[in-house]
């Protein structure tokens, strides 16, 4: 690395990063909070599992609809303006789950805050392929997607505190949970306009060899990732890899939902335990996770190997279930759990460097969007099956196993799929 790059990178990680690190901190924190206020909501309001996993599932059903919708939007728009409007109309949404009184009005909140936060995520890993080449792609949605764990580890506690809040101004402390939790993203949608640039071409702030320097080299890299692959947007939306890069992706994600929905209650059910004691030890498993992703993350870009990576990770989150599901014992199926929640947070970010080696322009930004929305489709049919077997079964074992399936079948989707290394490698060579 020369002096230009280094710097160039430098400035554009501390100007970029810390922005849409705490911005999905705060969308990640909105979105699984539900699985703390579960069990005292569906109390009050008399919600069987069945119901409350349908309920969690259907944001990501309408998530599903509006993804490819809303990134193209982003890249028609402008990223500054278009993440601001999503981080507001979900801020004010998700305060709104604070008033649901029945199974339908909880579903249609869900819903609406599914259509409202559509496009956040594949939003902002299209635009890092606006900005960072391919060779540290990587650790740089890993530290994006860090914020995934860490709204967990320090959410939890906090969410436990929060909860502690029943009866304060007539209100439930899950009501609270919802309220508070909401007004970072309203804060955030200001900061976003302000500070947030479109593109390279916007950056004020980086001197003119730099931004000749990074447009150089991505579109050194454009060009030589379509000599691999160039498809349109619209044939990114029938192509054979990026529908089963969707169907990997769902493989990671509906056991990270699955767990997110429903491990505060598995706890719950240990016994003895009061909402703080819980939310500290739901943060362990997502604090191994976090640090195991930086660690995962910086060799994968080291080593330009991927899909081994994510194979790996899928063999943790598959072997990690399976142990928590035959065993009841909470030290051991706890442990079990970390394996998987390790596996989980290590595959997330380097799973997202294969599609971004087949992807340009525009069918970047449809394509990453789809795989997005197959995958969190998941979230739909994952909460609503775990809940459904769990209520079925009177107890866990089926429905933890069931997240294993879907892991082993993403082995078997990336072993198919495959990864063109020559479509980094050649990337870096060409830009020197």
């Amino acid at each position: 690395m020369d002096a230009l790059e280094q710097r160039t990178i430098s400035k554009i990680s501390w100007r970029l990063l810390p922005l849409l690190m705490v911005s999905y901190f705060v969308a990640f924190l909105d979105r699984v909070n539900l699985g703390f206020a579960g069990a005292a909501m569906s109390k009050d309001l008399g919600f069987s599992s069945t119901v409350f996993g349908s309920a969690a599932g259907i944001f990501f059903l309408a998530y599903f609809l509006f993804e490819v919708p809303s990134n193209l939007a982003l890249e028609r728009f402008g990223a500054r303006r278009w993440i601001a409007r999503i981080m507001f109309t979900w801020g004010v949404i998700s305060a709104v789950q604070a008033w649901v009184g029945s199974a339908t009005s909880f579903n249609i909140v869900r819903f609406l805050l599914g259509i409202a936060e559509a496009g956040f995520f594949p939003g902002v890993i299209f635009y890092i392929t606006l900005w960072f080449p391919a060779t540290y792609r990587a650790r740089i949605v890993g530290w994006f997607m860090f914020a995934i764990p860490i709204s967990t580890v320090i959410g939890s506690p906090i969410s436990g505190y929060i909860l502690n809040m029943e009866g304060m101004g007539g209100m439930h402390g899950w009501q609270w949970l919802f309220i508070l939790e909401a007004v970072p993203a309203l804060i955030l949608t200001f900061f976003v306009l302000l500070y947030l640039p479109d593109g390279p071409k916007d950056a004020k702030w980086l001197d003119a060899d730099e931004r000749r320097w990074l447009l150089g080299r991505l579109d050194a890299e454009r060009r030589n990732r379509e000599t691999f692959s160039k498809i349109s947007w619209k044939q990114s939306l029938v192509n054979w890899r990026v529908i089963a890069l969707g169907f990997v992706y769902m493989g990671v994600t509906v056991p990270l939902y699955g767990l997110g929905f429903f491990l505060p209650q598995i706890i719950r059910g240990f016994g003895g335990l009061g909402n703080v004691q819980i939310g500290f030890i739901n943060a362990f498993p997502y604090l191994i996770g976090a640090i195991g992703m930086l660690w995962w993350t910086k060799m994968s870009d080291a080593t330009k190997e991927r899909k081994g990576f994510v194979l790996a990770s899928l063999v943790c989150i598959a072997a990690g279930l399976v142990g928590a599901a035959a065993t009841a014992a909470p030290v051991p199926k706890m442990a079990f759990v970390t394996l998987a929640s390790f596996g989980i947070f290590t595959a997330l970010p380097v799973f997202w460097t294969m599609p971004t080696t087949i992807l340009s322009g525009t069918a970047a930004a449809a394509g990453i969007a789809w795989i997005n929305s197959i995958g969190n489709l998941g979230g739909y049919f994952g909460p609503t099956l775990f809940g459904t077997l769990k209520d079925k079964m009177g107890n866990d074992f089926y429905a933890v196993l069931f997240l294993a399936l879907l892991a082993v079948v993403a082995i078997v989707l990336v072993l198919a799929i495959g990864h063109d290394k020559r479509a980094e490698q050649g990337a870096a060579a060409s830009a020197t």
